[in-house]
Protein backbone atom coordinates (compact mmCIF):
# COMPACT_ATOMS: atom_id res chain seq x y z
CA UNK A 1 0.00 0.00 0.00
CA UNK A 2 1.28 3.47 -0.86
CA UNK A 3 0.99 6.04 1.96
CA UNK A 4 2.03 9.58 2.85
CA UNK A 5 3.07 12.41 0.57
CA UNK A 6 4.50 10.15 -2.10
CA UNK A 7 1.21 8.28 -2.29
CA UNK A 8 -0.75 11.51 -2.62
CA UNK A 9 1.51 12.66 -5.44
CA UNK A 10 1.06 9.34 -7.19
CA UNK A 11 -2.73 9.51 -6.98
CA UNK A 12 -2.75 13.08 -8.35
CA UNK A 13 -0.49 12.09 -11.21
CA UNK A 14 -2.69 9.12 -11.99
CA UNK A 15 -5.81 11.29 -11.96
CA UNK A 16 -4.20 13.76 -14.38
CA UNK A 17 -3.18 10.91 -16.64
CA UNK A 18 -6.72 9.48 -16.66
CA UNK A 19 -8.26 12.91 -17.33
CA UNK A 20 -5.81 13.64 -20.13
CA UNK A 21 -6.50 10.26 -21.65
CA UNK A 22 -10.22 10.88 -21.57
CA UNK A 23 -9.79 14.24 -23.32
CA UNK A 24 -7.57 12.70 -25.99
CA UNK A 25 -10.02 9.87 -26.49
CA UNK A 26 -12.90 12.33 -26.86
CA UNK A 27 -10.85 14.26 -29.41
CA UNK A 28 -10.17 11.07 -31.33
CA UNK A 29 -13.91 10.50 -31.65
CA UNK A 30 -14.57 14.02 -32.93
CA UNK A 31 -16.10 15.66 -29.88
CA UNK A 32 -16.09 19.43 -30.40
CA UNK A 33 -14.89 21.77 -27.66
CA UNK A 34 -17.64 23.35 -25.58
CA UNK A 35 -19.31 26.18 -27.51
CA UNK A 36 -17.74 25.30 -30.86
CA UNK A 37 -19.93 25.09 -33.97
CA UNK A 38 -18.98 22.61 -36.66
CA UNK A 39 -18.77 24.12 -40.14
CA UNK A 40 -21.36 22.31 -42.30
CA UNK A 41 -20.68 20.37 -45.47
CA UNK A 42 -23.06 21.18 -48.33
CA UNK A 43 -23.80 19.51 -51.66
CA UNK A 44 -23.92 22.84 -53.52
CA UNK A 45 -20.81 23.94 -55.40
CA UNK A 46 -21.13 27.46 -54.05
CA UNK A 47 -22.54 28.98 -50.90
CA UNK A 48 -22.56 32.16 -48.84
CA UNK A 49 -24.33 33.34 -45.69
CA UNK A 50 -24.23 36.63 -43.84
CA UNK A 51 -25.84 38.36 -40.89
CA UNK A 52 -28.38 40.60 -42.62
CA UNK A 53 -28.21 43.22 -39.90
CA UNK A 54 -24.43 43.65 -39.81
CA UNK A 55 -23.48 42.28 -43.27
CA UNK A 56 -20.90 40.11 -41.47
CA UNK A 57 -19.88 37.04 -43.48
CA UNK A 58 -20.70 33.81 -41.63
CA UNK A 59 -19.94 31.15 -44.26
CA UNK A 60 -18.32 30.94 -47.68
CA UNK A 61 -17.76 28.23 -50.27
CA UNK A 62 -16.64 29.40 -53.71
CA UNK A 63 -18.63 32.52 -52.85
CA UNK A 64 -17.19 34.58 -55.69
CA UNK A 65 -17.21 31.93 -58.41
CA UNK A 66 -19.51 32.88 -61.30
CA UNK A 67 -22.28 30.39 -62.01
CA UNK A 68 -25.59 30.18 -63.82
CA UNK A 69 -28.35 31.37 -61.49
CA UNK A 70 -31.57 29.95 -62.93
CA UNK A 71 -34.71 31.66 -61.69
CA UNK A 72 -32.98 33.33 -58.75
CA UNK A 73 -32.49 35.94 -61.51
CA UNK A 74 -36.12 36.91 -60.89
CA UNK A 75 -35.12 38.59 -57.62
CA UNK A 76 -33.54 41.27 -59.80
CA UNK A 77 -36.58 41.32 -62.11
CA UNK A 78 -38.77 42.11 -59.11
CA UNK A 79 -36.32 44.66 -57.71
CA UNK A 80 -36.19 46.59 -60.98
CA UNK A 81 -39.99 46.71 -61.15
CA UNK A 82 -40.31 47.80 -57.52
CA UNK A 83 -37.69 50.50 -58.07
CA UNK A 84 -39.75 52.27 -60.74
CA UNK A 85 -40.69 55.84 -59.90
CA UNK A 86 -44.40 56.41 -59.26
CA UNK A 87 -45.04 52.66 -59.35
CA UNK A 88 -48.72 51.71 -59.30
CA UNK A 89 -49.04 48.09 -58.18
CA UNK A 90 -52.69 48.07 -59.21
CA UNK A 91 -52.11 49.12 -62.81
CA UNK A 92 -53.16 46.42 -65.26
CA UNK A 93 -51.13 44.58 -67.88
CA UNK A 94 -52.86 42.78 -70.75
CA UNK A 95 -51.37 39.31 -71.25
CA UNK A 96 -50.02 38.87 -74.78
CA UNK A 97 -49.74 35.70 -76.86
CA UNK A 98 -45.99 36.31 -77.06
CA UNK A 99 -45.69 35.52 -73.35
CA UNK A 100 -47.39 32.14 -73.60
CA UNK A 101 -45.51 31.33 -76.83
CA UNK A 102 -42.27 32.01 -74.97
CA UNK A 103 -43.25 29.53 -72.24
CA UNK A 104 -43.98 26.82 -74.81
CA UNK A 105 -40.82 27.46 -76.83
CA UNK A 106 -38.58 27.26 -73.75
CA UNK A 107 -40.51 24.65 -71.73
CA UNK A 108 -40.35 27.29 -69.02
CA UNK A 109 -41.92 27.50 -65.57
CA UNK A 110 -45.23 29.27 -65.80
CA UNK A 111 -47.84 31.20 -63.85
CA UNK A 112 -50.35 29.98 -66.48
CA UNK A 113 -51.40 33.49 -67.41
CA UNK A 114 -54.20 33.57 -69.97
CA UNK A 115 -53.92 35.63 -73.15
CA UNK A 116 -56.22 38.64 -73.07
CA UNK A 117 -56.57 38.75 -69.28
CA UNK A 118 -55.80 42.01 -67.51
CA UNK A 119 -53.51 41.28 -64.58
CA UNK A 120 -52.26 43.81 -62.03
CA UNK A 121 -48.57 44.45 -61.48
CA UNK A 122 -48.97 43.22 -57.92
CA UNK A 123 -50.45 39.95 -59.19
CA UNK A 124 -47.64 39.60 -61.71
CA UNK A 125 -45.09 39.92 -58.90
CA UNK A 126 -46.76 37.03 -57.09
CA UNK A 127 -46.84 35.05 -60.35
CA UNK A 128 -43.16 35.84 -60.82
CA UNK A 129 -41.91 34.89 -57.36
CA UNK A 130 -44.19 32.04 -56.20
CA UNK A 131 -44.61 29.63 -59.16
CA UNK A 132 -41.59 31.30 -60.81
CA UNK A 133 -43.61 32.29 -63.85
CA UNK A 134 -41.45 33.20 -66.83
CA UNK A 135 -44.60 34.52 -68.49
CA UNK A 136 -45.02 36.95 -65.57
CA UNK A 137 -41.36 37.96 -65.94
CA UNK A 138 -41.86 38.61 -69.67
CA UNK A 139 -44.98 40.70 -68.99
CA UNK A 140 -43.14 42.84 -66.44
CA UNK A 141 -40.09 43.32 -68.66
CA UNK A 142 -42.37 44.32 -71.54
CA UNK A 143 -44.21 46.86 -69.37
CA UNK A 144 -41.23 48.45 -67.63
CA UNK A 145 -38.68 48.47 -70.44
CA UNK A 146 -38.47 51.42 -72.84
CA UNK A 147 -38.86 51.28 -76.60
CA UNK A 148 -41.31 51.12 -79.47
CA UNK A 149 -41.04 47.34 -79.93
CA UNK A 150 -41.30 44.45 -77.49
CA UNK A 151 -37.74 43.39 -78.26
CA UNK A 152 -36.48 46.89 -77.53
CA UNK A 153 -38.40 47.06 -74.27
CA UNK A 154 -37.03 43.70 -73.11
CA UNK A 155 -33.49 44.77 -73.99
CA UNK A 156 -34.02 48.00 -72.08
CA UNK A 157 -35.34 46.17 -69.03
CA UNK A 158 -32.34 43.82 -68.95
CA UNK A 159 -30.17 46.92 -69.17
CA UNK A 160 -31.87 48.21 -66.03
CA UNK A 161 -31.14 44.88 -64.33
CA UNK A 162 -27.45 45.24 -65.10
CA UNK A 163 -27.24 48.89 -64.07
CA UNK A 164 -28.93 47.99 -60.78
CA UNK A 165 -26.43 45.18 -60.24
CA UNK A 166 -23.60 47.63 -60.80
CA UNK A 167 -25.08 50.12 -58.34
CA UNK A 168 -25.27 47.37 -55.70
CA UNK A 169 -21.62 46.45 -56.18
CA UNK A 170 -22.43 43.07 -57.74
CA UNK A 171 -19.10 42.96 -59.55
CA UNK A 172 -19.32 39.30 -60.60
CA UNK A 173 -22.83 39.42 -62.06
CA UNK A 174 -24.30 39.82 -65.53
CA UNK A 175 -27.86 39.39 -66.72
CA UNK A 176 -28.84 38.64 -70.30
CA UNK A 177 -32.43 37.58 -69.60
CA UNK A 178 -35.37 38.74 -67.50
CA UNK A 179 -36.01 35.32 -65.99
CA UNK A 180 -32.79 33.29 -65.82
CA UNK A 181 -33.24 31.43 -69.10
CA UNK A 182 -29.87 32.75 -70.19
CA UNK A 183 -28.55 33.38 -73.64
CA UNK A 184 -25.01 32.33 -72.79
CA UNK A 185 -24.10 35.15 -70.45
CA UNK A 186 -26.37 35.11 -67.40
CA UNK A 187 -24.38 34.56 -64.22
CA UNK A 188 -23.77 35.66 -60.65
CA UNK A 189 -22.17 34.41 -57.43
CA UNK A 190 -23.46 33.38 -54.01
CA UNK A 191 -22.08 36.59 -52.49
CA UNK A 192 -23.60 38.84 -55.17
CA UNK A 193 -27.03 37.19 -55.05
CA UNK A 194 -27.08 37.46 -51.26
CA UNK A 195 -26.24 41.15 -51.58
CA UNK A 196 -29.10 41.53 -54.07
CA UNK A 197 -31.58 39.68 -51.88
CA UNK A 198 -30.61 41.73 -48.83
CA UNK A 199 -31.32 44.91 -50.77
CA UNK A 200 -34.58 43.59 -52.21
CA UNK A 201 -35.83 42.55 -48.77
CA UNK A 202 -35.79 46.21 -47.69
CA UNK A 203 -38.85 46.70 -49.91
CA UNK A 204 -42.03 45.88 -48.00
CA UNK A 205 -43.90 44.58 -51.06
CA UNK A 206 -41.06 42.27 -52.04
CA UNK A 207 -40.76 41.01 -48.47
CA UNK A 208 -44.51 40.30 -48.31
CA UNK A 209 -44.53 38.47 -51.65
CA UNK A 210 -41.58 36.15 -51.02
CA UNK A 211 -42.80 34.93 -47.64
CA UNK A 212 -46.26 34.07 -49.02
CA UNK A 213 -46.88 30.32 -49.32
CA UNK A 214 -49.80 30.56 -51.76
CA UNK A 215 -51.76 33.27 -53.56
CA UNK A 216 -54.92 33.36 -55.64
CA UNK A 217 -55.38 36.12 -58.21
CA UNK A 218 -58.67 37.44 -59.57
CA UNK A 219 -58.10 38.79 -63.06
CA UNK A 220 -60.27 40.56 -65.59
CA UNK A 221 -60.84 38.65 -68.84
CA UNK A 222 -60.91 40.23 -72.29
CA UNK A 223 -64.73 40.14 -72.17
CA UNK A 224 -64.74 42.09 -68.89
CA UNK A 225 -65.73 39.26 -66.59
CA UNK A 226 -63.72 38.18 -63.55
CA UNK A 227 -61.62 35.02 -63.55
CA UNK A 228 -60.16 33.40 -60.43
CA UNK A 229 -56.76 31.96 -61.20
CA UNK A 230 -55.74 28.70 -59.56
CA UNK A 231 -53.67 29.24 -56.43
CA UNK A 232 -49.99 29.89 -57.04
CA UNK A 233 -47.83 27.89 -54.64
CA UNK A 234 -44.41 29.11 -53.57
CA UNK A 235 -41.62 26.85 -54.83
CA UNK A 236 -39.58 27.65 -51.70
CA UNK A 237 -40.15 24.62 -49.48
CA UNK A 238 -38.28 26.22 -46.59
CA UNK A 239 -41.36 28.32 -45.83
CA UNK A 240 -43.05 25.16 -44.57
CA UNK A 241 -40.06 23.23 -43.26
CA UNK A 242 -37.71 25.68 -41.51
CA UNK A 243 -38.99 27.83 -38.67
CA UNK A 244 -38.42 31.53 -39.18
CA UNK A 245 -38.02 31.43 -42.97
CA UNK A 246 -39.01 34.71 -44.65
CA UNK A 247 -37.97 34.05 -48.28
CA UNK A 248 -36.49 34.22 -50.85
CA UNK A 249 -36.32 32.45 -54.25
CA UNK A 250 -35.57 29.11 -55.88
CA UNK A 251 -33.87 28.50 -59.20
CA UNK A 252 -32.97 25.55 -61.39
CA UNK A 253 -31.87 24.63 -64.86
CA UNK A 254 -29.62 22.29 -66.87
CA UNK A 255 -26.59 24.50 -66.24
CA UNK A 256 -27.64 26.11 -62.96
CA UNK A 257 -28.58 22.77 -61.34
CA UNK A 258 -30.49 23.59 -58.14
CA UNK A 259 -30.20 27.03 -56.52
CA UNK A 260 -31.78 28.73 -53.53
CA UNK A 261 -31.54 32.20 -52.08
CA UNK A 262 -32.83 32.02 -48.52
CA UNK A 263 -33.48 34.13 -45.44
CA UNK A 264 -34.78 33.49 -41.94
CA UNK A 265 -35.27 35.39 -38.70
CA UNK A 266 -34.89 33.87 -35.24
CA UNK A 267 -34.52 35.65 -31.94
CA UNK A 268 -34.36 39.03 -33.63
CA UNK A 269 -31.46 37.96 -35.86
CA UNK A 270 -31.86 37.63 -39.62
CA UNK A 271 -29.48 35.56 -41.73
CA UNK A 272 -29.52 35.57 -45.51
CA UNK A 273 -27.62 33.53 -48.04
CA UNK A 274 -27.39 31.59 -51.28
CA UNK A 275 -26.50 28.13 -52.51
CA UNK A 276 -25.76 27.58 -56.20
CA UNK A 277 -25.44 24.34 -58.17
CA UNK A 278 -26.74 21.93 -55.57
CA UNK A 279 -27.66 18.41 -56.63
CA UNK A 280 -31.46 18.29 -56.17
CA UNK A 281 -34.41 20.13 -54.68
CA UNK A 282 -34.12 18.27 -51.33
CA UNK A 283 -30.34 18.85 -51.34
CA UNK A 284 -30.61 22.61 -51.88
CA UNK A 285 -33.12 22.85 -49.04
CA UNK A 286 -30.93 20.71 -46.79
CA UNK A 287 -27.93 22.89 -47.69
CA UNK A 288 -29.85 26.04 -46.81
CA UNK A 289 -31.08 24.62 -43.49
CA UNK A 290 -27.55 23.60 -42.51
CA UNK A 291 -26.18 27.03 -43.35
CA UNK A 292 -28.92 28.93 -41.55
CA UNK A 293 -28.66 26.78 -38.43
CA UNK A 294 -24.90 27.23 -38.48
CA UNK A 295 -25.27 30.99 -38.90
CA UNK A 296 -27.74 31.26 -36.04
CA UNK A 297 -25.44 29.23 -33.80
CA UNK A 298 -22.41 31.44 -34.46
Amino acid sequence: MITGIKGTRFRRAAAVAVTTGAVLAAGAFGAAPAGAVTTPTIAAKGGYVMNNGTAKTLYTKAADTKRSTGSTTKIMTAKVVLSQSNLNLDSKVTIQKAYSDYIVANTASSAHLIVGDKVTVRQLLYGLMLPSGCDAAYALADKYGSGSTRAARVKSFIGKMNSTAKSLGMTNTKFDSFDGIGNGSNYSTPRDLTKLASSAMKNSTFKTVVKTKSYTAKTVTKTGSTRTMGAWTNTNGLLSSYSGTIGVKTGSGPEAKYCLVFAATRGGKTVIGTVLASTSIPARESDAKKLMSYAFAK
